[in-house]
C-alpha cells in the first residue's frame, strides 16, 4: 500500500513547480495513510494477542474432557478411600480373630493336659484312696465312692 503510493507520486522537493498547497495536501495524504496503517497495525496486534491468549487456554472440548477427567479422578479417590477404610476394618477383625484362635489353641492344649493327667474312674490308687482305706476300711470306702459317683 505504501509502495503503491510512492509509485504513484514521487515528490521532488527541489522542483519549484510544486506549490505550498501541493506540499500540504501531500502531507495530509501521508498523515491519512499513516493513520490507516497505524489502525491496521493495532488491529493486527490485537488479533495476534487474542490468538496468543486463545492458544494458551484450553478449548471447550478440552475443558469438557478436563472436567470429566476431574470427575473420574474424584470418583476413584472416593473409591480408594472406601477401600482403605474396608482394609483397615478387615485388618482389625483379622487381629481379633487371630487373638481368638490363639486363645482357643491355648485352651485346647490346657484341656488336653488336664484330660491326660486325670485318672480313670476304676483307678483307686493315690493318696486319697490310701488314706480313706486306712481310716474307714473297705466298707466305708465303697460308700464314699457311691456318694462321689452320684455327685458326678
Amino acid at each position: 500500500m505504501a509502495n503503491d503510493f510512492m509509485e504513484d507520486e514521487v515528490f521532488d522537493f527541489s522542483n519549484i513547480e510544486f506549490t505550498r498547497e501541493d506540499l500540504i495536501s501531500a502531507l495530509h495524504e501521508m498523515v491519512d495513510e499513516y493513520r490507516k496503517l497505524s489502525q491496521t497495525f493495532e488491529e493486527v496486534k490485537a488479533e495476534n494477542k487474542s490468538l496468543k491468549n486463545s492458544s494458551g487456554e484450553p478449548s471447550v472440548s478440552q475443558l469438557g474432557e478436563s472436567d470429566s477427567l476431574k470427575t473420574e479422578i474424584s470418583k476413584l479417590e472416593t473409591g480408594n478411600e472406601l477401600l482403605r477404610m474396608k482394609s483397615e476394618e478387615l485388618t482389625f477383625e483379622n487381629g481379633q480373630l487371630n487373638y481368638l484362635v490363639s486363645s482357643w489353641t491355648k485352651s485346647s492344649v490346657s484341656l488336653n493336659k488336664l484330660t491326660d493327667s486325670q485318672k480313670s474312674i476304676n483307678d483307686k490308687s493315690g493318696l486319697a484312696s490310701i488314706s480313706v482305706k486306712a481310716v474307714f476300711g473297705k466298707q466305708a470306702l465303697s460308700q464314699i465312692w457311691k456318694v462321689i459317683s452320684s455327685i458326678k
